[in-house]
């Protein structure tokens, strides 16, 4: 990291310099004064300290993302965020974050942080969706039929949220008991099978069917199902050498 490139005083000459004094994140020496200093109270992670640094930049270079950008690289100042944090362990190791927004207060600081730390929540809520209720089981077609399976998971992880009270704790041996009204909603599904039995349905009962004939066996489908474009991008070089190497 850069710091702001200090004033030019009148009356040099020579070529103005782009980037400030070095920011290096373990050498506390090269560190100014922060701009933002912010002590919170945390229920999982113990006293949260925030300092943060106002106008620093990273220094591009023509890698990745950058490689086909032409002219001069620019530069983008933003917000550098130290949070330090006691989760149990007593030595524990700072975590840094870096915003391209300046001028941040002490109340921007705190919820960008914490909006970080609310991140496992959501990817640990991303596999529940894939592995439990099967989000990505189905072999969907169409944009349209995924996004209606989409709300029916929704629709399914809301049941068991609100059946976490009513639910008890069917807990493997080698997991944790919990206690009331903080079951994962892994565990409620687990118990969800005994509420159902007891809970009034609104749905009348299903009415016998038998399954269509389908396809005559040794036929083929003539018409190929249309595909989509998923939005994946390709594969990109990483750097010049890497590139010259694969032209050449």
């Amino acid at each position: 990291m850069r710091l702001p490139k200090p004033p030019r005083p009148p009356g040099t000459t020579g070529r103005p310099p782009k980037h400030g004094p070095e920011f290096a994140l373990d050498k506390p020496a090269t560190w100014p004064e922060p701009a933002q200093v912010t002590i919170t109270e945390t229920t999982r992670y113990g006293t949260a300290t925030a300092t943060s640094w106002d106008r620093l930049h990273p220094r591009l270079t023509h890698r990745g993302c950058w490689l086909d950008h032409a002219g001069e690289l620019p530069v983008i100042e933003g917000t550098l965020i130290r949070l330090q944090h006691l989760p149990g362990d007593r030595d524990p190791k700072p975590v840094c974050l870096w915003s391209s927004t300046t001028g941040a207060a002490a109340a921007e600081v705190d919820r960008w942080w914490q909006s970080f730390l609310r991140r496992f929540d959501l990817e640990h809520t991303f596999r529940l969706l894939k592995q439990t209720l099967g989000w990505t089981a189905p072999k969907i077609r169409t944009p349209q039929a995924a996004d209606r399976w989409t709300w029916l998971i929704i629709a399914a992880h809301t049941q068991l949220r609100l059946a976490r009270p009513l639910a008890e704790d069917l807990r493997r041996p080698w997991e944790k008991p919990a206690p009331p009204g903080r079951l994962t909603p892994a565990r409620v599904r687990r118990s969800f099978r005994n509420l159902r039995a007891r809970t009034v349905l609104p749905a009348r009962a299903p009415k016998p069917a038998r399954p269509g004939p389908g396809r005559p066996p040794g036929s083929r489908n003539h018409t190929p199902a249309p595909r989509y474009d998923v939005g994946k991008t390709v594969k990109r070089d990483l750097t010049m050498i890497a590139r010259q190497q694969r032209a050449g």
